[in-house]
């Protein structure tokens, strides 16, 4: 194939990798004077019908997600008998190699590269694909430091009971294949969950949890055994970002997170923890301390006069505190999709998510969710449905509907959300079935948004009014509701 012209367009330059059913290539697409990857279907594999409906059917799938985190498809086809597809070239290592050169991730580190990689395959689960296949090795790290899910080439629709693939057949890496899957049984999202949580323990403690001398017994150790504690081998790891790991790989899939959005809304609850986003709740490990290489200052007779002033600033900083719902939480993270968790919100009136409001539509929207709202937990929410239009609704708009109790005036109204980017506005209503009075108008969702509501009206019933979706997400999550 090097030096080869494919496709009369795709000069082969070199051989970056090699599987069971195809190699791929660098190559340099002559019509756009750029590099490409070129993933080429073996040989004697295109006498095979079901192997060549994979491999098409991966370019088809593939081609329908548009993605920062998924790897692009440019182009597909056949070449002297072979089929081929064309992907943008990620110019950088795999997740695999980088844990072999460098051994364990930093917890931030492992955190931040799970997460990216569970935004990618929640967004594939919301166009009915199933990865089944995840693993380091299939996760591309460009040269930003973004990981890119690539090969969904074993990747099977979540809308049909039999696909090329019948059930009992069985597909996947033994080191990080789920149980069910290990078994032959159907297969869904919470097959990708479990086989993520796998590669962030890989991550957090540089080798899979489960190894053998073949592809069975790795498997009916997925089956049977429990994962050694990471405790044992990273006693840095806090017990909360185990906790996620462990029930990530809970045998039974009705143990593990319902959805790879509520996995990847836990590990930005325990990101956001570890980097002082939130207090610290009882039970819970402390915040991360200070590096080790930060230097300590030389040891001094006491002096009472940093106490004064120390309590003279705790006495100004909590009647600022009193007057305001909360100052924009400051974040060590680079990645401004982190929601900080409901904790980081804080507010002096008790208010209740209570239903959905939904008077252009259907009239429910997740309403037996909306509690989770204002139930002070980092890894509920309520959300939308999902809008194949994103990022138009199709209406008017829907929201949440927050119950004070009684009527009273709010000075401010904030929320937290793990998908930013949509337009939302507050409305006000003693009517709970009917708002027509805006209070604070639009703006734009943030990781955590505050508005100011306008005085002289006070409600019992106050509304998140979502008119626009954004940010390249098909639906909007409050995860956390705080006023005063």
């Amino acid at each position: 194939m090097l030096g080869e012209i494919v496709a009369d367009r795709y000069e082969v330059e070199e051989l970056v990798g090699a599987g069971g059913m195809s190699s791929v290539y660098r190559a340099h697409d002559r019509l756009l004077d750029r590099k490409v990857a070129l993933k080429v279907m073996h040989q004697h594999y295109g006498a095979d019908p079901e192997h060549v409906e994979r491999f098409r059917r991966e370019a088809r799938s593939v081609a329908a997600l548009s993605h920062p985190n998924v790897v692009t498809v440019i182009d597909r086809g056949e070449h002297g008998g072979r089929q081929f597809i064309v992907f943008e070239y990620v110019d950088g290592e795999n997740l695999k190699q980088l844990i072999q050169r460098r051994g364990p991730a930093p917890v931030a580190t492992a955190l931040e590269l799970a997460i990216q990689i569970a935004q990618a395959l929640s967004f594939a689960h919301r166009h009915g694909l199933v990865h089944r296949d995840v693993k380091p090795q299939n996760v591309l790290l460009n040269g930003d430091g973004r990981a890119k899910v690539t090969d969904f080439g074993i990747a099977r629709s979540l809308d049909v009971q039999h696909g090329v693939t019948q059930t009992g057949t069985v597909l996947g890496t033994s080191e990080y294949i789920a149980p069910e899957q290990a078994q032959g049984r159907s297969v869904d999202e919470q097959t990708d969950v479990y086989s993520l949580g796998v590669v962030l323990y890989e991550l957090l403690s540089g080798s899979v949890p489960f190894a053998g001398e073949n592809f069975v017994a790795v498997a009916m150790r997925h089956i049977n055994d429990p994962p050694p504690p990471l405790a044992e081998t990273r006693p840095d790891v806090p017990p909360r970002v185990e906790a996620a790991v462990l029930r990530a790989m809970a045998k039974d899939p009705a143990d593990r997170f319902p959805t790879m959005a509520d996995f990847y809304a836990e590990l930005e609850g325990c990101l956001a923890e570890l980097q002082g986003q939130t207090q610290v709740l009882p039970g819970r490990a402390p915040a991360a301390p200070p590096p080790p290489h930060a230097p300590r200052r030389p040891r001094r007779r006491a002096s009472p006069w940093p106490i004064v002033l120390a309590l003279a600033l705790l006495i100004c900083a909590g009647a600022v505190a009193a007057y305001f719902l909360l100052r924009s939480p400051s974040s060590g993270s680079t990645r401004g999709t982190h929601a900080p968790p409901p904790s980081a919100l804080a507010g002096t009136v008790p208010l209740r998510a209570i239903t959905a409001y939904d008077p252009y539509g259907d009239h429910h929207e997740h309403d037996a969710a909306a509690p989770n709202a204002t139930d002070g937990k980092p890894s509920t929410y309520w959300s939308t449905e999902h809008y194949r239009d994103a990022p138009s609704l199709n209406k008017a708009g829907v929201g949440l509907v927050l119950d004070a109790g009684r009527s009273v005036q709010l000075r401010q109204l904030g929320f937290s959300t793990a998908t930013p980017g949509f337009t939302a506005e507050i409305m006000g209503s003693d009517d709970r079935t009917n708002f027509n009075t805006v209070v604070a108008g639009p703006k734009v969702a943030t990781s955590t948004t505050y508005y100011s509501i306008k005085p002289d009206a006070p409600y019992r019933y106050y509304l998140i009014w979502i008119t626009r979706l954004g940010g390249g997400h098909d639906q909007a999550f409050i995860n956390e509701v705080k006023a005063n």
